[in-house]
């Protein structure tokens, strides 16, 4: 091991019921605790959210409602979990911006008092995208070898970005696309309508207010209706149509809400 530590190390992952700290819950947490002289414990469980997982989550996660209608609740498991995680340093993929938060909401919830404020946060994402930079000229020396003189201007950067897309072509073609669970979702295709799919199939406005579900319908991808279809939430709710209208929203997300009402409108 080459992590030099001084207090215990929790590395966790939460499965949940979306991505929204506020609303959503935990349905499964794994915890890895490694301490100092390298020695490691592994706690698992699996967490009745006492809500429904929508079904686009059970689809990246594998675990469905059936799966947990027998496990424990989040603040049956909560003092146990607690005591686990005493005195321990927290690291993770992405925990920073969704695991920690979430997972202290739901101690919170359950009345136990979980303090991060002495414990030290280490985020692997976070240091992968520092040290393994996401930019065009990341990409332009990966895939095509070269330096990008000019960057950020307009013209260097469109000439650059057709030639890591082209390598990215031909170093792709053919290749399989898989999620996190390794299921195949998709193949590299040299087809612009097939790299459309993978870039954009679910988009259904610019700025991403709404989305295309696993059933190919328009819903909210945003607040209190995030998930539901927006035909729905406008037939029950018809005032919210006219708040958005009146919001701080793009032109383009407020013709798309009014195409959705119009053709609602005229299916009945």
């Amino acid at each position: 091991m080459h992590l030099k530590l001084k207090n215990p190390l929790a590395v966790f992952d939460l499965e949940t019921t979306g991505t929204n700290v506020v609303k959503d819950r935990i349905v499964e947490i794994s915890i890895l605790k490694v301490t100092p002289n390298g020695e490691s414990s592994t706690k698992t469980l699996k967490i009745n959210p006492t809500v429904p997982i929508p079904l686009e989550c059970s689809l990246i996660h594998g675990i469905y409602d059936d799966d947990i209608v027998d496990a424990p609740t989040f603040k049956t498991v909560a003092k146990e979990l607690g005591k686990f995680l005493e005195g321990c340093d927290l690291a993770g993929f992405n925990i920073v911006r969704f695991d920690v938060p979430l997972l202290v909401e739901e101690f919170l919830r359950a009345g136990v008092d979980f303090d991060i404020k002495n414990r030290k946060l280490v985020d692997a994402q976070k240091i992968f995208h520092m040290m393994e930079k996401r930019t065009l000229s990341a990409a332009y020396k990966f895939y095509c070898g070269k330096d990008l003189e000019g960057a950020h201007s307009a013209e260097a950067d469109t000439l650059a970005t057709f030639e890591v897309l082209d390598a990215q072509i031909a170093k792709y073609e053919g290749q399989k696309v898989v999620d996190h669970l390794g299921k195949e979702v998709a193949v590299i295709e040299n087809d612009v309508n097939a790299l459309h799919q993978l870039s954009a199939s679910n988009m259904v406005d610019l700025s991403g207010r709404f989305v295309l579900n696993n059933n190919n319908i328009e819903v909210f991808n945003f607040g209190k209706h995030k998930g539901v279809a927006v035909e729905k939430v406008l037939e029950k709710e018809p005032g919210y149509y006219d708040w958005m209208m009146k919001g701080d929203f793009p032109l383009d997300t407020k013709r798309k809400l009014t195409e959705i009402k119009l053709r609602a409108f005229n299916m009945k």
